[in-house]
């Protein structure tokens, strides 16, 4: 979750959407979460000039296998990082004995802790909510130590450009991605992002020609042109996507509760709550993306290609992260518990695994006792899946076998943790996007 504007402003916005901007955005012709159609013979890919070719095009995820360790990342410590929001500072668990090792001071309001694009660093986002001192705090995964801090704008997120040469700073309050030197982190340009507010999470076209960034306070994802530096659209995103009536109905003016009467469905519902995505993963074969919502409880499915949404799953409360599995073949949909942009503990926190290839959930792993996961990534051996537990102050580990989770205390408001070392060749950022 990033920061708290004015909740009145939002709804606001948010109420202003109408159902005509739906009809230009989108279109119904889709089929409701039904697989692609394979072409005959795949096109040959031709990527961004200096990005690492793609090794197997039917499987983008062919290179984060457990066995795929790159020399890169020899000698690093086996660790899990958790950066604790509201405590402004980084819990270090070693994974072998469930035991946190180390604590330390980071800058003000830590968000993420992303891997290097050459996966010799991590550095810790801190975003300082409604201040003017951002900070990006390098740490030596060889020692678990933290560097001397960087200054930047409002780091909230942090992402490589696909060739490496640039790290991209999500200025988030700003509306605005600001291009840095990947190493000094001196500022190189910006692409401003007018219509994407809240811009929060990401991942990139299978060619890293393209990039699609989740809007959380506006409901929307943006597609950014990596080649010519633009925003090449914004569009809006539903569950309701290939439903006019129940669009025309979340449009019309007044206030509305949170639920009103389906007219095409006697007895079910229609959710009038505008969309908050958040995470956002490509599909193996880089067709699709998924993006989670955790005001619509589910993940929106994105053909990258004709930037249009074709389909939803519904996950549960509050959907919040995306990880894909070692295999390539599922991912893992954190799902935080609850709708509101400030949770409580012991919420209806769970984990949904749907299969690629189907576009379903296939098991669903709930916390007994109630939790909130929100952010993390898989073992390197693919075992366990860490997540950081948002408003109760721990951090889970699943069993990606049987769903079985153990908790471990940390400190205050844990969020984008990241497993250190993973398999991969490069890393395109977040708590660790790697391919």
């Amino acid at each position: 979750m990033s920061k708290i504007y004015s909740k009145a402003a939002f709804w606001v916005i948010a109420a202003g959407i109408g159902a005509a901007s739906w009809a230009i955005a989108q279109t119904t012709s889709f089929g409701q979460a039904k697989p692609a159609s394979q072409p005959a013979a795949a096109a040959p890919l031709y990527m961004l000039p200096g990005m690492p070719k793609v090794v197997n095009p039917a499987n983008l995820y062919s290179e984060i296998g457990s066995s795929h360790m790159s020399p890169a990342v020899a000698g690093a410590l086996e660790r899990v990082y958790v950066p604790n929001r509201s405590a402004n500072t980084v819990s270090v668990i070693d994974p072998a004995t469930l035991k946190v090792i180390d604590t330390f001071k980071v800058g003000i309001n830590p968000q993420h802790i992303v891997p290097s694009w050459d996966l010799t660093q991590l550095w810790v986002a801190n975003n300082a909510e409604g201040r003017t001192d951002g900070s990006l705090t390098p740490i030596d995964p060889k020692t678990g130590k933290p560097g001397k801090p960087v200054m930047v704008d409002d780091p909230y997120n942090l992402y490589w450009s696909p060739d490496g040469q640039y790290a991209i700073v999500v200025a988030e309050a700003y509306k605005r991605l600001d291009f840095r030197d990947p190493k000094t982190m001196e500022m190189k340009f910006s692409i401003e992002t007018p219509q994407c507010g809240g811009i929060n999470h990401a991942d990139f076209s299978i060619d890293g020609k393209f990039a699609l960034f989740t809007c959380e306070f506006n409901g929307s994802v943006t597609k950014i042109d990596m080649v010519n530096r633009k925003v090449l659209g914004t569009i809006k995103l539903s569950r309701y996507f290939d439903r006019p009536d129940a669009l025309l109905l979340i449009a019309a003016p007044g206030k509305k509760p949170r639920y009103v009467p389906d007219p095409s469905q006697p007895g079910a519902d229609i959710c009038t709550t505008p969309g908050m995505p958040q995470d956002v993963r490509i599909s193996p074969d880089g067709k699709l993306f998924f993006v989670a919502d955790m005001m619509a409880d589910g993940v929106h499915v994105v053909d990258g290609a004709s930037f249009k949404q074709i389909g939803f799953i519904l996950t549960g409360v509050g959907a919040h992260g995306i990880y894909p599995s070692r295999d390539g073949k599922s991912m893992y949909v954190a799902n935080r518990g609850g709708n509101k942009i400030r949770g409580t503990p012991n919420g209806k926190g769970s984990v949904s695994v749907i299969d690629f290839a189907t576009r379903t959930v296939t098991k669903t792993w709930a916390i007994p006792g109630g939790g909130s996961p929100d952010m993390g990534n898989v073992s390197a051996d693919g075992k366990y899946l860490w997540l950081s537990g948002r408003y109760d102050d721990v951090v889970y580990r699943f069993s990606t076998e049987s769903g079985a989770v153990d908790k471990i205390k940390v400190g205050r408001e844990p969020h984008g943790l990241t497993v250190w070392p993973q398999p991969g060749r490069y890393s395109f950022g977040h708590t660790g996007n790697l391919r």
